[in-house]
């Protein structure tokens, strides 16, 4: 895939827009101005994704070409759903053959060719239903899901983190042979326990920070690429 230009001037909507709602907080307006005038809010409307996220995928993709030749994907954290928007298109996925599997525990609008669940990826039942709604083996895993932020900059650390090794963990259960694995982590360190059964079980693992992610967020993303298959598990125990 190309990568997107971002360019202010297609929206047609110019940049330095101020927001002057007087009952607003200055913390409130500040956002509403950054959000309204980010060029990749511009560009997600332009093209008909439902998220800026969508470029963030689609340049982890330009760079590391982890979206080519996918026939199934699960999108973890799917809402709103711009990343499941990408999975459908790039697999051919339909109402009438399901190839795109997304879940989250926010309600999103349908999308065509994805089946939405409305489920806590941390409910025991979710990896069965996710499976099932996918109809085979996954070629990818994507993983956008971060947890409820609290204010605490280490305890938002330490649960977003635990999400992506949940995540990591049903990605190697459930990937195809060459599959990849891609998931929202934050700046502060990986627990070096998940990067250890990462490297055993995939080719390549390396932190990912986008171009779109903006600058002053702490989010990076963490690729695994090239799952070896679960033999790769099972033959230290036979050895």
């Amino acid at each position: 895939m190309t990568k997107p230009t971002i360019a202010g001037s297609r929206t047609g909507r110019k940049l330095g827009q101020r927001v002057k709602k007087k009952k607003l907080k200055a913390s409130s307006r500040q956002w509403l101005e950054r959000h309204i005038n980010d060029p990749y809010v511009q560009r997600a409307q332009l093209e008909g994704y439902r998220a800026r996220a969508a470029f963030k995928l689609l340049e982890i993709d330009e760079k590391y070409n982890i979206l080519k030749g996918a026939r199934r994907i699960i999108d973890l954290g799917a809402a709103p759903g711009s990343w499941s928007q990408i999975a459908a298109k790039v697999t051919g996925s339909t109402d009438e053959d399901i190839r795109v599997a997304a879940i989250d525990f926010l309600e999103m609008t349908q999308l065509p060719g994805v089946t939405i669940l409305q489920l806590d990826f941390l409910d025991p039942t979710a990896p069965e239903k996710l499976m099932e709604a996918v109809g085979g083996t996954p070629d990818l895993v994507i993983s956008d899901m971060a947890a409820p932020t609290t204010g605490h900059h280490r305890t938002d650390h330490l649960r977003t983190m635990h999400l992506c090794e949940v995540a990591a963990h049903f990605a190697v259960e459930v990937l195809g042979e060459g599959g990849h694995f891609l998931a929202k982590t934050f700046q502060g360190g990986t627990e070096r326990d998940l990067l250890a059964m990462l490297k055993q079980h995939f080719r390549q693992v390396v932190h990912v920070k986008p171009a779109s992610s903006r600058a002053e967020s702490v989010e990076m993303f963490l690729l695994a690429k090239g799952f070896k298959g679960r033999k790769a598990e099972a033959e230290p125990e036979e050895a």
